[in-house]
């Protein structure tokens, strides 16, 4: 135990409290700037296994505050997930990370959930999260819900049948332009050190059994403005469809639309309606003929004239050189099909 000596003088976590961090299983769902800064301090603390989940692959303008990644894997185009996870292994080859990489839906949330202790946000949108909260007031999983744009940012801890949930507090999804996006007001790198930090200190107080060092607030952060706020979350909602009224929207509607503009990408993701598994040997050779392809085994990407598309093996694709949905659609009909 000595590598992990100076958290055991800790009184908050102790040698009891450390053998009880490599016991446990953290999710980390999304892997960009709260996401990788979240894994690093999970791994160097000695949480013993970890799954991260991320849909995307790393690109240059990541590296700004996207700590875990490296120049050779935005080269590469190796998805985060992965990435992660090599990283995690040169960290703490102790810890156990399983990369999954994948897009969070109501087809895979709770497979994902299963045998995990706790669950860290590093998503970009609320539509995730309403889906995380759901799986986790479900099942009975604690979660860390955080984000942070610009040098603002939040974060808040749900107790499923404790506290009240993103829903008690969120009742909807905020308005589609109605809230700042790295696109439109960027991001800087200490918030996003300063919500993963609250996010994992949260999270080691939850697998060590201090729940009563939570914070139990909504807690709001400016790091260029010097505001630190604690905003009372209130109880829980009669009214609230998950924690209130067990009803689980998110994971029993219907697919609703499969594309998914990307913040600030020039990028739309687009997904297909059921789970598959693609041979991406199989599509790269298809696609030879109809422009420039280059292939790993997470990946397939194609040049075509104005677009790239890059295909994963979930039959997933991000299409770049557009935000509209549409065109989008119809570049993945036209070289992936329906």
């Amino acid at each position: 135990m000595e590598r992990y000596s100076r958290q055991i003088l800790f009184e908050g976590i102790g040698e009891e409290g450390q053998r009880r961090l490599r016991e446990a299983r953290a999710l980390v769902v999304g892997c960009g700037a709260l996401g990788s800064a979240q894994v690093e301090m999970l791994a160097r603390a000695g949480v013993g296994s970890l799954r991260v989940v991320d849909r995307d692959f790393v690109e240059e303008s990541n590296l700004q505050r996207q700590t875990m990644f490296t120049e050779r894997d935005a080269r590469e185009r190796t998805p985060k997930a992965v990435a992660a996870a090599r990283r995690v292994a040169e960290i703490n080859s102790e810890v156990a990370c399983e990369a999954e990489v994948a897009d969070v839906s109501r087809s895979n949330v709770e497979r994902l959930l299963e045998g995990c202790d706790v669950v860290l946000d590093g998503t970009d949108n609320f539509a995730t999260r309403f889906l995380i909260n759901d799986a986790c007031v479900k099942h009975g999983v604690a979660w860390v819900y955080g984000a942070a744009v610009g040098s603002y940012g939040v974060t808040l801890t749900v107790r499923p049948g404790t506290t009240p949930c993103l829903r008690c507090v969120f009742p909807e999804v905020p308005a589609a332009g109605t809230a700042p996006t790295c696109d439109t007001a960027g991001v800087i790198m200490p918030i996003i050190n300063v919500v993963a930090a609250v996010q994992v200190a949260e999270a080691l107080k939850l697998l060590t059994g201090r729940v009563e060092s939570l914070h139990g607030r909504l807690m709001q952060f400016d790091v260029w403005r010097n505001e630190w706020r604690q905003i009372g979350a209130g109880g829980r909602a009669p009214d609230c469809p998950a924690c209130g009224l067990g009803r689980f929207e998110t994971l029993e509607a219907e697919a609703g639309d499969l594309t998914t503009v990307l913040c600030g990408r020039d990028a739309v993701q687009v997904s297909p309606q059921g789970a598959t598994t693609l041979d991406l040997d199989a599509l790269a050779a298809r696609l030879s003929g109809a422009g420039e392809v280059k292939a790993n085994e997470y990946l397939v990407r194609l040049r075509a004239g104005a677009y790239e598309l890059t295909v994963f093996r979930d039959a997933r694709a991000i299409v770049r050189g557009t935000d509209d949905p549409a065109t989008a659609r119809t570049v993945y009909a036209r070289y992936v099909g329906t």
